[in-house]
């Protein structure tokens, strides 16, 4: 009872230690018991069990070559090629030693294994043993190890030489939204993988090329060793020691020789073969005997053969037929299946019979961008030039950012009803921006300083309204040297584009955006969103002050700072119009900073006291320009749109100053008219700025 209760208490640990084992340090013990094989002297009957079990490795390892559908899914094959070359080495020297100490007492000193190989294989004549090793050996070194070699060689190459398209290829199919980013993240493991797998084989096949060296060397040493150490050491006759040395060398190089030959066919099938998944047997039947017209020429040219007199004429025949009938099988095989019904159809139900479900309403995309036919290979990755895809994820990684908040991916596809040149950029469906680009042509851009005409199609920047001109790339030097600034297709799309989502990022921005900056702020923040949203401050207007952020180009990364005034003033307004002004004051260092960069002194415009005043009474009620007198509107705009002219031409960014009061009516009052023009607050100004006044607007 004890006995059995102790096996049943410990049984359940068994599997757990043989993982142990297996897992954990079976593979680094067997390593060290190869190479105690070179320093132990082992006994006939261990070499008999390990010559046995290398070629069982051996055969093993060749049949799952055979049955892996992808080279990449025996990405351990290198290392097991190493292992199991280093395994027969050990097994050489350890043969060796036994041949060599113990050879003398006759065939089977050495173990079974050899002993049959020496006997059997090659019938007791170490002339034949001798000729068929040489033979093995020209086969393994010279045709299948050197071809394997080439093929590693040539392999890793091209993988590694096509890994930079491959990822990039990848990076476009995201960009696109064709695949998702856990796709993505595979596909590229995939890549990295291959690269490693077929670097790793050109290594390895050159194991496999040293170890018939080292077979052919090993043979010369243990036979010019066993004759010396029989005739020396032991008194045989030459004769004798020439006959039992040279079987037992012959038996030992056979039973390495045959594992070695299997390994080298073993790598030459892995790098020949390609890397899309396969079903290998299946592929050499379906790609060898899948056409009858083979079989047919073959049986018919076997067949002349056999009918010439003093040729093996039973043998040719023989072979003709067998080809002859296998062709017919395979004609009445695909004619059988060629003249088989398809199967039939279900019957669709009739259009008027189906209810409509909500898979049937799709949705619009964020952001999309159609493009003519003649603009398709500007985002086909096969296309010369293409890197659109490229562009376009460039665009929105950087403003995204830029403007706190991940953008959507754009969608990309052709459309038919474009004209063949035009692109459209959409937004929910609705086209916000649309022009004419030349795939063939790049775009020379006036910036202002230009020496000289262009030839070619006059245009505007479809960013910026500037004058331009499509030219031939042969001329994009000439272009450069008047002054021009070239860029091509892409960036010309690729900078509309930039232009579009900046400009409507407050469109683009909704809830869900807005519930994942939450969730990012929770991680660093969690108090302090808990207690907000939605507590105090409804999501929808938190939603509202962002967007109404974003409205005015102020982007949204400090959403600490964000909410920490919200949480400070949401208590006594929930009104956007109120926190909006408040939630800017909070940031007004980070938006000076965004518009004078680092100096220490802001150049601004103002309006003279009389006209401030004025505009004060004007607005006080409506809060809009809709208040102003037409002709004070239009001498306001103009005299303000003069200044900031003139501070651009200066080389600063135009930035008026108002009292807070002001500052939103100017901003809507403005904008249109001066897209390029900052309104700011008195309290947006940080104390550590000096304001210089460079213009004083009056009436």
């Amino acid at each position: 009872m004890s006995t059995a209760a102790a096996t049943s208490a410990t049984s359940p640990q068994l599997p757990s230690l043989r993982k142990i084992l297996r897992v954990g340090i079976g593979v680094p013990i067997g390593v060290l018991g190869v190479l105690a094989m070179v320093i132990l002297p082992l006994p006939p009957i261990a070499l008999d069990i390990l010559f046995t079990f290398n070629i069982a490795l051996s055969i093993v390892i060749v049949m799952s070559v055979f049955y892996v559908s992808r080279p990449i899914e025996f990405g351990v094959f290198p290392t097991a090629l190493l292992l199991a070359t280093l395994l027969r080495l050990a097994l050489n020297v350890a043969s060796a030693r036994v041949v060599l100490m113990h050879g003398y007492a006759g065939p089977d000193a050495a173990g079974h294994v050899i002993e049959s190989f020496g006997e059997f294989v090659v019938g007791g004549n170490f002339a034949v043993g001798v000729v068929v090793f040489i033979i093995l050996t020209i086969i393994n070194f010279v045709v299948i190890t050197k071809g394997a070699g080439r093929v590693s060689e040539v392999s890793a190459r091209f993988t590694l030489d096509a890994m930079p398209g491959k990822q990039m290829a990848i990076d476009a199919d995201l960009g696109a939204g064709l695949i998702t980013q856990d796709e993505a993240r595979v596909r590229r493991a995939e890549v990295r993988a291959e690269a490693d797998f077929y670097g790793a084989m050109d290594g390895a096949s050159k194991f496999v090329r040293g170890d018939a060296i080292a077979g052919i060397l090993i043979l010369l040493i243990n036979i010019i060793g066993g004759l010396a150490m029989g005739t020396l050491e032991h008194g045989m006759a030459l004769s004798a020691a020439l006959h039992t040395y040279t079987l037992l060398t012959i038996g030992d190089g056979l039973v390495a020789q045959i594992p070695a030959l299997l390994l080298s066919t073993s790598v030459a099938i892995i790098v020949t073969r390609m890397s899309r998944p396969q079903d290998m047997g299946g592929e050499l039947s379906k790609q060898l005997f899948g056409n009858p017209r083979t079989l047919g020429v073959a049986g018919g040219l076997l067949g002349a053969l056999g009918l010439i007199p003093g040729m093996p004429n039973v043998a040719f025949l023989l072979m003709a037929s067998v080809c002859a009938g296998g062709a017919y099988l395979i004609h009445r095989r695909n004619a059988r299946v060629a003249a088989a019904p398809p199967a039939p159809k279900p019957p669709a139900p009739p259009p008027e019979s189906r209810d409509l479900t909500w898979e049937d309403v799709r949705p619009v995309d964020p952001v999309g961008l159609e493009v003519g036919y003649r603009l398709v290979a500007l985002v086909d990755s096969k296309g010369q030039g293409a890197d659109l895809l490229g562009r376009v994820r460039g665009v929105r990684r950087k403003l995204s950012q830029e403007l706190g908040f991940l953008l959507p991916a754009v969608h990309i596809r052709d459309n038919l009803d474009l004209s063949p040149n035009v692109y459209r950029i959409n937004l929910h469906g609705v086209p916000v921006g649309e022009s004419t680009v030349y795939a063939d042509r790049e775009l020379a851009i006036n910036a202002g300083r230009v020496f000289g005409p262009l030839q070619g199609i006059a245009t505007q920047d479809p960013a910026f309204g500037m004058e331009a001109v499509w030219i031939e790339p042969a001329n994009r030097d000439h272009a450069q040297a008047l002054g021009y600034t070239v860029v091509d297709p892409s960036t010309v799309i690729a900078t509309h584009l930039s232009f579009i989502l900046q400009s409507h990022a407050h469109e683009i921005l909704g809830h869900e955006e807005v519930q994942q900056l939450l969730n990012t702020l929770a991680k660093a923040a969690p108090k302090l969103v808990e207690d907000l949203v939605p507590r105090v401050l409804p999501l929808a207007v938190l939603v509202r002050v962002l967007q109404g952020l974003l409205a005015e180009r102020i982007p949204i990364r400090n959403m600490r700072t964000i909410m920490e005034t919200l949480a400070e003033h949401a208590p006594r307004s929930q009104d956007p119009t109120v926190l909006l002004p408040l939630v800017r004051a909070a940031l007004g260092r980070q938006i000076v900073q965004d518009i004078a960069g680092v100096s220490g002194e802001l150049p601004v415009i103002t309006f003279e006291p009389e006209l401030e005043r004025l505009l004060q009474g004007s607005l006080a009620a409506s809060a809009t320009s809709a208040g102003l007198e037409p002709g004070l509107a239009e001498r306001l705009q103009q005299r303000v749109g003069e200044a900031a002219q003139q501070q651009e031409a200066a080389g600063t960014a135009p930035v008026l100053l108002v009292p807070p009061q002001l500052r939103m009516p100017m901003t809507k009052f403005l904008r249109a008219g001066l897209p390029s023009l900052h309104v700011l607050a008195w309290n947006e100004i940080p104390d550590n700025r000096k304001v210089r006044v460079v213009t004083a607007v009056g009436r």
